[in-house]
């Protein structure tokens, strides 16, 4: 779906007032416009001690939770997280040696990597443009390094049906540029784009398609040493050869184009980061500071506004039903607001007192699938392939071989073997798990001849099995935009957040710009009233 700012800021005004759509705005980056020209989502800056004491469950320890807890913890409420699985970070979750991958169908796995090993399930990069998470590195001091998430050298491999080998993304990328620089530079001196350009810039054109394309006297593209070697230059005698030009009708395989611009999309665009040692480095910095404000292994069993006597709506405070994991006894929280920040078929799962409205809204998304598969092996793609980094695209259900930005020249790393998402995922995933690893190996040694055997220790990660997630991101499609609006609303004093009430899906960064929105919203409600302060209480 196409949820623009104008008509979003306008439907909740319309419906949330004035105190929802100035927080909505916040969130929405309607602020300072920085030297590049783009509006910059403007920090916030809540003022501290304005909580005064004001207590705030926030349900989900993802980075939407963690964001929200330590924003209000900072200007002076009174916190309590709560976490159903037995660690923080939600989504963003770093698999090591030792870790345990559960299904919900009762797949059971343990990864066995090499000490310092890792492997990114979840989020596994930061563009440079996501301001708000970045800063949340800057501030706890995360080490970041770069992510690597385009080389030239590595390939595009065409569908087995088609009976195609592996093309270095350099040579399908330059050869792309030069094809089609002939055909444009040709079709201008010829006079084909008289109407559209004057003849000084008719000249222009051509001048710089023949630097573009690299293109010879007669326009005509005979190969680019930027789209490599077959044999490269060396010492005395040895020039370089490089290989035929890919053809055009090659090059118009629609499965290819893909792979020629991947990297051009706005949140692939290098530079991109990552935080060294893992991506969980983020929720873990998030952790220490929280400390005991965060409960693990429980449960929400039921979340309910407590209306006051006048039954008006506005409510005396939430209450929330929770249950150790482990064993505990069940008991109820209270407070004066709650942020619900577990994904949505979670939430749909939990009893609660909220409008239909809200539970219609809650219950109609669907979330997206998507699975990852990883490997520990011997650094191939280095010795074999000069690849250091980056992305090979494959034309088969396993859509990918993701190569590590780092350990370069290691003994072993973690390559990623495949990424897919959507029905796609839903269908691979739905064979047997050593089904899937024995495709992901089969494709990799297609690409890289000889590199089935140095494959080990697979792990699958899919999320749409994965307890308390059940899905990986929401992709909203037109029919929706009422619920997206509608949850960008509060409930009584539920509030709701995560990078599904963003326009920044299934990123890091429109999590936290969610949580802020939620975290705004409620300093507006505290700042315009001037009601007693209710205590965090709970019952047995």
């Amino acid at each position: 779906m196409t949820v623009t700012r104008r008509s979003f800021l306008m439907r909740l005004a319309a419906s949330g007032g004035y105190a929802a759509a100035r927080a909505a705005m916040a969130t929405l980056g309607l602020g300072a416009i920085d030297v590049a020209g783009a509006r910059t989502n403007p920090p916030l800056n809540l003022a501290p001690g304005s909580g005064n004491g004001r207590s705030v469950l926030v349900l989900g320890a993802g980075i939407a939770g963690l964001v929200s807890a330590w924003e209000m913890r900072k200007a002076g409420y009174s916190v309590r997280v709560i976490e159903a699985r037995d660690r923080v970070g939600g989504r963003n979750w770093t698999i090591r040696d030792g870790t345990r991958i559960e299904f919900t169908d009762g797949t059971v796995q343990v990864a066995d990597f090499a000490p310092g090993h890792y492997f990114n399930a979840g989020p596994a990069r930061l563009p440079s443009h996501h301001r708000t998470i970045l800063g949340y590195c800057r501030e706890f001091g995360v080490e970041l390094e770069a992510e690597v998430n385009s080389s030239r050298s590595a390939y595009f491999l065409p569908d087995a049906a088609k009976g195609g080998q592996p093309v270095q993304l350099r040579r399908a990328v330059n050869d792309a540029r030069g094809r089609v620089s002939e055909l444009l530079a040709k079709a201008a001196d010829r006079g084909a784009l008289d109407h559209e350009l004057s003849r000084e810039d008719r000249a222009r054109l051509v001048d710089f398609l023949k630097i573009y394309g690299d293109l010879d006297g007669q326009l005509t593209f005979k190969g680019s040493e930027r789209s490599g070697y077959t044999v490269y230059p060396g010492a005395d005698a040895q020039t370089g050869e490089r290989p035929e030009p890919l053809s055009l009708e090659a090059l118009l395989d629609p499965d290819l184009w893909s792979a020629l611009v991947f990297d051009e999309l706005l949140i692939f665009q290098p530079t991109m980061l990552q935080p060294v040692g893992g991506m969980d480095r983020i929720p873990a910095a998030f952790q220490a500071r929280l400390g005991d404000a965060i409960i693990l292994n429980t449960e929400v069993a039921a979340i309910h506004n407590k209306e006051n006597s006048a039954g008006d709506g506005a409510g005396k405070g939430v209450s929330v039903a929770v249950r150790d994991r482990n064993g505990g006894n069940a008991r109820t929280l209270e407070a004066d607001f709650a942020i619900v920040t577990f994904p949505l078929p979670v939430l749909a799962r939990v009893d609660t007192n909220f409008s239909a409205d809200v539970k219609e809204a809650i219950a109609s998304v669907e979330y997206d699938a998507a699975s990852k598969i990883a490997w520990q092996s011997a650094r191939f793609w280095e010795t074999g392939s000069n690849i250091y980094g980056g992305i090979s695209v494959v034309k088969h259900p396993t859509a990918l071989i993701w190569y590590p930005s780092g350990g370069f020249h290691q003994p072993t790393g973690v390559l990623v073997g495949c990424y897919n998402i959507g029905q796609a995922a839903r269908d691979f995933t739905g064979q047997p798990l050593q089904a899937q690893f024995d495709a992901s190996r089969a494709v990799i040694d297609r690409v890289h001849p000889g590199s089935a055997a140095l494959l080990k220790n697979p792990v699958s990660v899919a999320w749409h099995k994965v307890p308390y997630s059940l899905g990986p991101w929401v992709h909203w499609a037109t029919p929706h935009e009422r619920q997206y609006v509608r949850l960008n609303r509060p409930e009584g004093r539920v509030h709701f957040a995560g990078e599904y009430l963003s326009q920044i899906g299934a990123w890091q960064e429109g999590a936290a710009l969610s949580a802020h929105h939620a975290v705004a919203a409620i300093a507006a409600a505290v700042a315009g009233t001037s009601s007693k302060t209710t205590s965090t209480t709970e019952r047995a």
